[in-house]
C-alpha cells in the first residue's frame, strides 16, 4: 500500500453528509498494550540509525524526544472534552486512545534515557517540550488546544502509514529504535481519528481545524530542523570530513520527502476532510498480526496479560 492520494475516499461520499463518530469508526478497536522496550534499547549504540547514519540518527533521536511530553498534552487535550462526548463507541476509543498514548509517553522517556546516556540532548528537548505546551495550554482556549492535538494527530498518523506501507521508511530508525517506532505507527493508524471525532462531538470549527494544522505543520518543519541541527553540532562525528555531506545526501533522498507525503499532510485542509478518508484498515490488521499475532515479533515484550 503507497502513500498516495489514489489511496484517499470522499467523506460524504462515504459518509452521505458529515462524519460522525460512530460512520467514522464504528469498528475500530484501540487496545492499550502493556509494552516494554527498556531491555531492547539498553545496548543501542551510538548512531543506531541505518547504516550509522549520523542525520538520521539525530532525527530520530529528536523526534523520540517530543513525544513523551507531547502524548501527555494530546490526553490532556482529549480528556478534556471527554464529558461532550455522547456516543458510547467513541468514548470506548477514547479510553483506548489515552491507554495508549499514556505507554507511548512511557516508552518514549525508556528511550530517552537511553539516548540521553548516548550524548543526545533527549532530555533537554523533553524540558523544552513540556514548557512550550503548558505554555500553549495557559494562553490558549481548551478547544484550541483540541485542534492542535487533532492536527498533530494527522501529521503523526501520516508519518505512521509510510513506516508500515514503505519498507525503506521503516528501516530508516535501525532495528531496535526501528521496532519502537514500528510499534508506535501502529497504534497511531489504530486511533488517528479519536481526536478530530471528539473535535467535532466538541463543536470545533472547520476554520479553526485548518487554521490550525496550517500552523502545526509550519511549526513541526521549523522546530524539528533546529532541533536536529543543534543536536548535530553536538556530536563530533558532525565534524569528521565529507560525514555530514554523505549523511546529508542519504537523508534528503528517503521516502520522507516525497511530495505524497506532502501531499498528504495538506489533504487535512480541505473542507469536510476525516482521517478516514485514507483507508488503513488492511495495514493496520496486517501489522497487528506481524507484530502481536501468535508468533508475533513484539509479542514477547508485551506485560502478561496485555
Amino acid at each position: 500500500m503507497d502513500i498516495t492520494t489514489e489511496s484517499t475516499r470522499a467523506s460524504n461520499d462515504r459518509h452521505g453528509g458529515a462524519a460522525t463518530a460512530a460512520d467514522a469508526g464504528g469498528a475500530r478497536r484501540v487496545p492499550t498494550r502493556r509494552i516494554s522496550f527498556e531491555q531492547a534499547v539498553a545496548d543501542l549504540p551510538r548512531h543506531f540509525a541505518a547504516e550509522e547514519d549520523l542525520i538520521l540518527s539525530h532525527f530520530f533521536a529528536t523526534l523520540s524526544s517530543v513525544f513523551p511530553d507531547g502524548e501527555e498534552y494530546f490526553v490532556r487535550s482529549v480528556r478534556h472534552h471527554r464529558d461532550r462526548v455522547s456516543d458510547p463507541e467513541l468514548r470506548r476509543q477514547v479510553a483506548g486512545f489515552i491507554g495508549q498514548e499514556s505507554v507511548h509517553g512511557r516508552e518514549h522517556r525508556v528511550l530517552n534515557d537511553r539516548l540521553d546516556e548516548l550524548g543526545y540532548p533527549t532530555k533537554r528537548y523533553e524540558r523544552l517540550t513540556r514548557w512550550a505546551l503548558t505554555t500553549r495550554e495557559r494562553i490558549a482556549p481548551p478547544i484550541a488546544n483540541l485542534a492542535a492535538t487533532a492536527a498533530m494527530e494527522h501529521v503523526t498518523a501520516t508519518l505512521a502509514e509510510l513506516a508500515l506501507s514503505n519498507d525503506e521508511a521503516r528501516r530508516l530508525p535501525g532495528p531496535v529504535v526501528g521496532d519502537v517506532f514500528t510499534w508506535h505507527a501502529l497504534e497511531e493508524s489504530e486511533h488517528k481519528a479519536v481526536a478530530f471525532d471528539v473535535y467535532r462531538a466538541a463543536g470545533g470549527s472547520e476554520r479553526m481545524r485548518i487554521w490550525t494544522m496550517k500552523l502545526v505543520r509550519f511549526g513541526l518543519v521549523v522546530s524539528m530542523t533546529f532541533l536536529t541541527a543543534v543536536s548535530l553540532l553536538s556530536d563530533r562525528a558532525t565534524y569528521r570530513p565529507g560525514r555530514l555531506r554523505r549523511s546529508w545526501q542519504h537523508f534528503r533522498r528517503t521516502p520522507m520527502f516525497r511530495r505524497e507525503v506532502w501531499d498528504q499532510l495538506c489533504a487535512y485542509d480541505r473542507v469536510g476532510f476525516h482521517p478516514d478518508d485514507v483507508d488503513t484498515d488492511e495495514l493496520v490488521a496486517r501489522w497487528r498480526d506481524e507484530l502481536f499475532g501468535d508468533g508475533g515479533r513484539l509479542t514477547p515484550m508485551l506485560a502478561t496479560g496485555a
